[in-house]
């Protein structure tokens, strides 16, 4: 048996079953999978630029909605603010440090998780060791969790969880040629992808994957309103674009999160979250530009009712429309912000 989403080009989704209760593929949907899909880790192409002309990625997503799997995988798979005075408004400024320079080009690390998938704190825990530098890695890693909103029927709403990030994952999906949307899901540098809790296969994917310098920007934050943050990005992208072009996209994420999971899956568990995206913004798009081109923007977050400056960073990252990565950087938020 297998349950089936349709997912609208707007992340919209509608579930249905073949045979069986609601109730009773909860139970084995963590199960049910080993024996139905059969999911290894992609291997890096040998050339990593795929001319998005070529591909159907770069068209028009269909107006009619697109059928996919979603699943649960276990390990073993494989698969308006109140506004500050100027003079009292806070700013702060930070750059690329030397060890990021020393060590060369990061890896961008993304996690597809959601708090209803009972297979996800797993992965949770074994990203949240990689951001915090726990294994002896030859490039430094930037590390990205998003919490998809496809399992908050399950419930248990992720209080973390957005229809962007499904569509994000979508695209992943598509782009790598699966056929199943599932959490855990890791994706390494846009271009390889495995289960999540796999350690072995995480950091494999990590050392084989392609390797691209890290952006020079400086960055300054201002908090020009209680709800609102501002950062500002100057600096080279270090990596040449093309006449197809790039996206430079700065992520806000926070860490620290613990929550008390009251229902679903993880009913009476407390859950541990690093490097949630909160919010997702691009800063500009570029074309035909060399690795040494200066660009420069301005992303503005709107921020939520708990937002705590030390919890929190942001990282930047250059994408082409394939989401293949192509450099990224990463900042802590100064305390004083």
């Amino acid at each position: 048996m297998t349950r089936h989403v349709q997912l609208s080009p707007t992340g919209e989704t509608n579930s249905w079953f073949a045979g069986e209760s609601q109730q009773q593929i909860v139970r084995r949907h963590c199960l049910c999978t080993i024996q139905i899909f059969n999911i290894t880790p992609l291997p890096f192409p040998s050339k990593p630029i795929i001319n998005p002309r070529n591909h159907r990625f770069r068209q028009k997503p269909p107006p009619t909605m697109v059928r996919c799997l979603f699943t649960c995988l276990g390990k073993g798979s494989d698969n308006g603010g109140v506004p500050i005075p100027n003079d009292k408004a806070s700013s702060a400024t930070a750059d690329v440090t030397a060890e990021e320079n020393r060590r060369g080009g990061a890896v961008l690390v993304e996690l597809f998780s959601s708090q209803g998938c009972a297979t996800s704190p797993e992965a949770e825990v074994l990203l949240s060791r990689l951001g915090r530098g726990d294994f002896e890695l030859e490039v430094p890693v930037v590390v990205l969790a998003y919490h998809v909103d496809y399992w908050d029927y399950n419930g248990w709403k992720d209080p973390f969880g957005h229809s962007h990030w499904t569509v994000r994952q979508k695209a992943y999906i598509e782009g790598l040629g699966l056929d199943t949307m599932f959490t855990p899901q890791v994706v390494v540098q846009g271009r390889a992808q495995a289960v999540a809790n796999d350690q072995d296969s995480l950091v494999g994917m990590i050392t084989s994957a392609p390797k691209f310098p890290s952006p020079t920007f400086q960055a300054t934050f201002l908090r020009p309103t209680t709800d609102s943050l501002e950062v500002t990005l100057t600096g080279a992208l270090r990596t040449k674009v093309d006449s197809d072009g790039a996206d430079v996209m700065v992520a806000l994420y926070e860490s620290g999160l613990v929550t008390d999971c009251s229902g679903g899956d993880n009913k009476g568990r407390v859950l541990a979250n690093d490097f949630v995206v909160r919010k997702l913004e691009k800063l500009c798009s570029v074309k035909s530009a060399s690795a040494k081109k200066t660009v420069s923007g301005t992303v503005a977050f709107c921020l939520w009712e708990s937002f705590n400056g030390t919890k929190c960073g942001v990282a930047v990252f250059v994408e082409n429309n394939l989401h293949h990565i192509f450099g990224c950087q990463n900042f802590q938020l100064p305390e004083d912000i």
